[in-house]
């Protein structure tokens, strides 16, 4: 506050009146956020010494906007609705094209940026013939879009990524195998990632890709328009009608929480790292466990119903990983758990008041209710029926510069058993390092102390919680058992329950060479279900038999074959 009020004094005065309860409608609340994030940012940059570093990522986010300019003004303006007929091939534009922009390590922006020269510096002199390399370059951008060989050169681009119309009833294209009537169905062979052990599958989305998905979203917040974050309503202005169900009878939410999201798009766009992973904060302190791969409430209600929506998944979780690969990253992000201005109420970590709390479960509800009880002043012990491993002394106690010193490759890193749910029932399709870092933010709270092996109900009842002087108990156990299928032999051997061998996997780190768990399958497998549990022992069950064979060859090869099959029983 000291330094805000020097920089900005009538600012400083609004954020005061703003904590002291001052009304402020839902328009004014996001201004007032908008004006203070950058100067946030700017005293977090002095705080770190990371001026220079937080300039060039500023700089590189605001390098893609020519792309992104060229996509609006050229591809979805002009070539998308161009109709003359094209009787020159591809290939003849494309190689007409390369002569004119000339060898390049990034031929999209090297493309943009010719097409911007042509069209938005149409009073340049030196430019000649610039009507017909106009022509030429939409006629090539038109096949680019329609031809098959077009689409094939320009795979992968931002600027001819376009939305398409949303089909609720083939949300999934599927096409048969073959022409025979019951043939498996499959997507399309070009969109199949194959799967090799048990490193993370998905890389997520680009820088690029995600100032796409940020330029795309229409920032509804300034007419509170912003359906993504509050709901989509029956009718908007009258809140008693509900909120509206998509075709599938989904109701549109929005974010569960409430996260900012629309003001965080505005400041990614304007290149603002730190400021926006705040905003995002702001109602989302346990950012690293929602984003990509985790939850979509906030796409079905964006704005957008009958095309795709923003991807804000993808963009939430680009945010907060160039906040971590700034130097001193994973600091900033412990700092703006415990310390964000944004906040109108817990924006500063409280002392001790005294009360004492158990929270039994250590997953996704169970460690942001210890967030939420340090942070007002709660004594908090949590318990968890995993095993749970320490952290390494060092990282509690000394600073982090590099958020590459934290990560651990996903097939190699230790099994911490924090983050229930999030750390046996999530695949390697997400990045569980995240994980990690909330396990150090809450670790290093002094008021903070957790236990594995910890069973409530069986290691510990509630006669004993009271009894050691706990003032309440929070539950946070999960959904509860698993469904068993009431049918004969549905436990016979080579049966599993696919939530069970899913944490057998994880749990035992099976996955790993260096593995010894007894982990066994056999394929061919049928897995009965095709939800998102269905889906992911489809998937792990396939990666895991290619890892069980090259284990058995190398205790062959180093054990030789006669002594391994000695050991074997007669099923083996």
């Amino acid at each position: 506050l000291s330094w805000l009020s020097r920089q900005a004094p009538t600012l400083s005065q609004r954020l005061l009146d703003y904590r002291a309860g001052v009304p402020l409608n839902p328009l004014d609340s996001s201004t007032l956020l908008l004006d203070l994030a950058p100067q946030l940012e700017r005293y977090i940059a002095e705080l770190f010494g990371i001026a220079a570093e937080l300039a060039a990522t500023r700089a590189a986010a605001l390098s893609h906007d020519p792309v992104l300019r060229f996509k609006e003004t050229v591809v979805l303006k002009q070539a998308r609705r161009y109709r003359k007929p094209i009787t020159a091939r591809f290939t003849e534009l494309d190689a007409w094209l390369s002569t004119q922009i000339g060898a390049t390590e990034d031929r999209e922006l090297a493309v943009a940026n010719y097409a911007l020269r042509l069209f938005e510096g149409a009073a340049q002199p030196e430019i000649d013939d610039l009507d017909t390399k106009r022509e030429r370059l939409l006629q090539w951008a038109a096949l680019a879009l329609t031809d098959s060989t077009g689409q094939t050169a320009v795979r992968g681009w931002s600027s001819f990524t376009l939305p398409q119309r949303i089909d609720h009833a083939n949300l999934v294209p599927l096409t048969q195998a073959d022409n025979e009537r019951l043939a498996p169905l499959q997507s399309d062979p070009a969109d199949l990632r194959r799967r090799d052990g048990f490193a993370l599958t998905d890389t997520r989305a680009t820088a690029r890709e995600v100032q796409s998905e940020v330029a795309y979203c229409k920032y509804c917040h300034d007419h509170e328009g912003d359906f993504c974050s509050i709901g989509f309503p029956e009718k908007k202005g009258k809140p008693e009608l509900g909120l509206k169900h998509d075709p599938l009878n989904n109701i549109l939410t929005g974010c569960p929480l409430e996260e900012k999201i629309s003001e965080m798009h505005l400041l990614k766009k304007d290149g603002h790292t730190i400021a926006a992973l705040a905003m995002a904060m702001v109602d989302n302190p346990m950012l690293p466990a929602t984003g990509h791969r985790i939850c979509n409430d906030c796409m079905k209600g964006c704005i957008y119903q009958k095309q795709d929506p923003v991807n804000i998944p993808q963009v939430e979780t680009r945010v907060l990983m160039d906040a971590l690969e700034l130097p001193w990253g994973v600091e900033i992000y412990d700092l703006l758990t415990r310390w964000n201005p944004l906040r109108r109420e817990q924006y500063l970590l409280q002392p001790y008041n005294g009360r004492k709390v158990l929270i039994a479960g250590l997953g996704p509800a169970g460690f942001t209710m210890a967030h939420h009880l340090t942070m007002e002043g709660c004594s908090v012990v949590g318990i968890d029926g995993l095993k749970i491993e320490p952290l390494p002394q060092t990282l509690l106690e000394q600073p982090i510069r590099d958020w590459s010193s934290l990560k651990e490759p996903l097939d190699e890193r230790i099994l911490y058993g924090f983050g229930g749910v999030a750390e046996y029932g999530i695949t390697v399709r997400w990045d569980k390092n995240f994980l990690k870092l909330i396990y150090l933010s809450l670790a290093r709270r002094q008021c903070f102390q957790v236990y594995g092996g910890v069973r409530l109900g069986g290691t510990i009842t509630l006669e004993d919680a009271w009894a050691l002087g706990f003032d309440h108990v929070c539950i946070a156990t999960g959904a509860g058992y698993p469904r068993v299928i009431h049918i004969g032999n549905s436990l016979a051997r080579g049966m599993r329950q696919a939530n069970d061998f899913l944490m057998a996997l994880q749990l035992t780190g099976a996955g790993k060479a260096s593995s010894l768990a007894n982990l066994q399958v056999r394929l061919p497998a049928v897995v009965i279900g095709g939800g998102l549990t269905g889906v992911d022992t489809a998937t792990e069950v396939q990666a895991y038999y290619i890892k069980q064979v090259e284990k058995i060859l190398l205790r062959c090869e180093t054990l030789g074959i006669d002594t391994v099959r000695a050991r074997l029983g007669p099923e083996d």
